[in-house]
């Protein structure tokens, strides 16, 4: 297997959060144009947190992507230093991204939080795996 074929799932990943970047920015200035609001109305962060609260899951969602994904872009590139990428680690890592990815949509859109912390915990449990799947073999 190309060790390199790893980096897939994690350039997928970033786009992931580049594309929620681009739609909370979307949604927010969509919102404080229908609203009317003044930019520095948003000054302090906790008044600038009050008035987006309603186009907040996007920017929620935006900081989880920087959270326990880190845990797997680590993986990911200590799998590929270490030539250790099979293709487990790599059907595992896009199954993570694959997860990732719905949960970004359900936060970032209707934002059920059964259905978010469901895929949430299945992301998680995929992480782990991977990690405990190196670990284990190391």
């Amino acid at each position: 297997m190309e060790q390199q074929q790893i980096f897939a799932p994690v350039t997928a990943l970033v786009f992931l959060t580049l594309l929620v970047w681009l739609f909370m920015y979307h949604k927010r200035l969509g919102f404080m144009r229908r609203q009317k609001l003044d930019p520095e109305a948003l000054k302090s962060k906790t008044e600038g947190e009050k008035i987006l609260a309603p186009v907040a899951g996007p920017s929620d969602n935006l900081k989880n992507l920087f959270e326990m994904p880190v845990l797997f872009y680590l993986l990911c590139i200590v799998l590929f230093v270490l030539s250790r990428v099979d293709a487990t680690f790599l059907n595992l890592a896009w199954a993570y991204v694959g997860l990732r990815a719905l949960h970004s949509l359900i936060q970032s859109t209707y934002n059920r939080i059964v259905h978010r912390f469901s895929v949430y915990m299945l992301s998680m449990i995929v992480l782990v795996w991977m990690w405990l799947r190196f670990a284990l073999a190391t």
